[in-house]
């Protein structure tokens, strides 16, 4: 069983409310797990952010879940991803102040995943990945770090001609999930276990 809190942590715009997850065993590392358009109901009980949080804490990862500003218990409004940004930024400084030089995992889906790749500019981090990245509603560039994008073949959000496209222009490798919509309703198994196998030592 994983050790879970709830925090209210302090971030540019004010309280960023986060749960985080401990694993039971060793601690090997830091995932920071960002869920999708908080104008679109986007929280951190999403249910693919917590998959994410399932698969990171299986690896022996502290799965860090926070809220977006003006989401839940979180400060501030929306800012398009830049003040996003800068939240999980000041996060991950005050979780490494916490736990220690541990290297950070990089997860996002969706809009999250677009927030995640602008934080991987930032943040020294051993890997990102990106779970249907809204790679044709958000301009993405390439990646400074190790990457790996997970997609469904049907998603009805993000096309995944759009994610390959990118993933092609930047040598990223790209995961696609047979009959996997945006949601990945039915499909959440399948997504946990392609996680971990990116995440396990």
């Amino acid at each position: 069983m994983s050790r879970q809190h709830k925090l209210r942590i302090k971030g540019p715009a004010g309280a960023i409310e986060t749960v985080i997850e401990e694993p039971s065993g060793q601690v090997v590392g830091l995932a920071l797990i960002a869920h999708p358009h908080p104008l679109k109901g986007g929280s951190l009980d999403n249910k693919v952010a917590w998959t994410l949080a399932r698969a990171a804490v299986a690896c022996g990862l502290v799965a860090v879940r926070p809220t977006f500003r003006g989401v839940g218990e979180s400060a501030g409004e929306f800012d398009h991803g830049i003040g996003e940004t800068d939240d999980l930024l000041a996060l991950s400084r005050a979780i490494s102040a916490h736990y220690g030089p541990l290297p950070w995992t990089l997860m996002g889906f969706s809009f999250g995943a677009y927030v995640q790749h602008r934080v991987a500019q930032e943040l020294h981090a051993q890997r990102l990945i990106m779970v249907g990245p809204a790679v044709s509603m958000y301009s993405f560039e390439a990646t400074r770090i190790p990457t790996t994008i997970l997609h469904g073949s049907e998603d009805e959000v993000i096309p995944v001609h759009a994610a390959r496209e990118y993933a092609d222009a930047h040598a990223i490798p790209l995961i696609v999930i047979e009959g996997a919509g945006h949601f990945f309703h039915g499909q959440l198994r399948e997504l946990q276990t392609q996680v971990e196998a990116l995440c396990k030592p």
